[in-house]
């Protein structure tokens, strides 16, 4: 064991070089023999004899460089040789010849960088290499507009909110240009995450992925999404939109809770006894009533909800009228109306959007006590709720009905108790 802690640095980037190496070589082997591609500049050994000639050449000259520099030349030279006569017999791609020379650059890597960064260069690029198919499959499945929805997300998170002043707007309310825009870039950041992985990984997913997946977005829309589909459907799928919607609501807790710890993690690490038990909770109704569909034997029914751009402009300044409505609105019934007003405020926004009124909460420092934003967070949720247990009775299906008023309404009591005793 001594004698492998003090080995000499130079032959512990010998052997790190040569394995690296090697692990590249094997991997452009493997592909060429599953692509059945014959005509390829080099696999294991031409690839490890590439990274140890960089190396053997990087330590021969410690101060200029000139050998290593020439031999990097000359493989350029080869790797023009090899391309020329690859695009004359019709071919193309450049993957083998980049990859190449990222072998020669492992002596200097490995060498005068920390070997954490070093092992993860090793694993995107092996990582890059392996998901061609999966990159082919995205690709087939972008349009025109993805790149422009992506360039939107760039202008509102990098952007705007650099430039946005943090002074308050009124003295009153802790409320600022940037404060109000960062509320924005958050709640866009998850809207487009799940946007994305939808449209690519799930874009006809089943109807329980369905329900997590549009729960982590909105769990209101996405009930009375479900519900309405539940309706042209047959009753053997009633555990399977029941389970989806109770699993959207959990999402909506977890949801929640992310956006507590953004704006305040003070909050969030109060709170996090209660979240967990309502999470918990919900998460085990949705997985029972989900293994009674499978006991029924149906198959899951695959189902498409068709994804709106969530980066429009109009969806932001939505946002930001409802946050800045809220925002007032919050001030000024507690001035008035004190914590009682509030929490009658909570309930009826629950019918709402909440996620405005909530990050209005957890983000502007209104003069009231940590136990009162709490309760007014976990009233908003109730309200919230109901109203998602309505649209689920009065637009589903008339045999989803039962099972959504007694799985609701079991998460609403616990809501209700955790209201009680906190």
């Amino acid at each position: 064991m001594d004698h492998i802690i003090y080995m000499p640095s130079n032959l512990v980037n010998f052997i790190l070089v040569t394995l690296f190496s090697l692990i590249f070589g094997l991997l452009q082997k493997r592909l060429s023999m599953e692509y059945e591609t014959k005509f390829v500049f080099g696999t294991d050994r031409t690839f490890t004899f590439i990274g140890i000639l960089g190396f053997i050449l990087y330590i021969s000259d410690e101060k200029f460089k000139y050998f290593y520099l020439g031999g990097g030349f000359a493989l350029i030279v080869f790797l023009s040789i090899y391309y020329y006569n690859k695009l004359q017999m019709g071919k193309h791609g450049m993957t083998t010849i980049i990859v190449a020379l990222i072998t020669y650059s492992l002596a200097p890597l490995i060498i005068t960088q920390p070997k954490s960064l070093t092992v993860l260069i090793i694993v995107i690029v092996l990582v890059l290499i392996e998901m061609k198919d999966s990159f082919l499959l995205i690709s087939q499945r972008f349009n025109k507009d993805e790149f422009i929805t992506l360039g939107k997300f760039l202008i509102i998170a990098g952007v705007i909110l650099p430039i946005l002043s943090d002074e308050k707007i009124i003295e009153d309310i802790s409320l600022t240009p940037y404060k109000i825009w960062f509320a924005v870039v958050i709640i866009s950041s998850i809207s487009y995450l799940i946007y994305l992985v939808k449209k690519f990984i799930y874009p006809n997913s089943g109807i329980v992925i369905s329900g997590i997946l549009g729960g982590l977005y909105s769990s209101t829309a996405t009930t009375l999404v479900l519900a309405r589909k539940s309706k042209n459907s047959s009753e053997e799928y009633n555990y399977q939109y029941s389970s989806s919607i109770v699993f959207a609501t959990a999402m909506m807790y977890i949801r929640i809770y992310v956006l507590m710890l953004f704006f305040n993690y003070r909050l969030a690490y109060n709170m996090k006894l209660e979240f967990f038990i309502l999470i918990l909770l919900s998460a085990f109704i949705g997985l029972i009533l989900y293994l009674k569909s499978k006991k029924i034997n149906t198959k899951e029914q695959l189902i498409y909800i068709e994804e709106k751009n969530p980066l429009e402009f109009r969806v932001a300044l939505l946002f930001t009228l409802l946050y800045v409505i809220f925002s007032f609105a919050t001030y000024y019934i507690l001035k008035y109306y004190g914590t009682y007003g509030l929490s009658i405020l909570s309930y009826i926004i629950g019918v709402t959007d909440i996620d405005p009124f909530l990050i209005s909460l957890f983000q502007n420092k209104f003069s009231v006590e940590t136990t009162i934003i709490s309760i007014a967070t976990l009233s908003a949720m109730v309200g919230n709720n109901i109203m998602k247990t309505l649209y689920a009775v009065i637009f589903g299906n008339n045999s989803i009905r039962k099972t959504i008023i007694l799985s609701m309404s079991v998460i609403i009591l616990i809501n209700f108790l955790v209201i009680i005793l906190f």
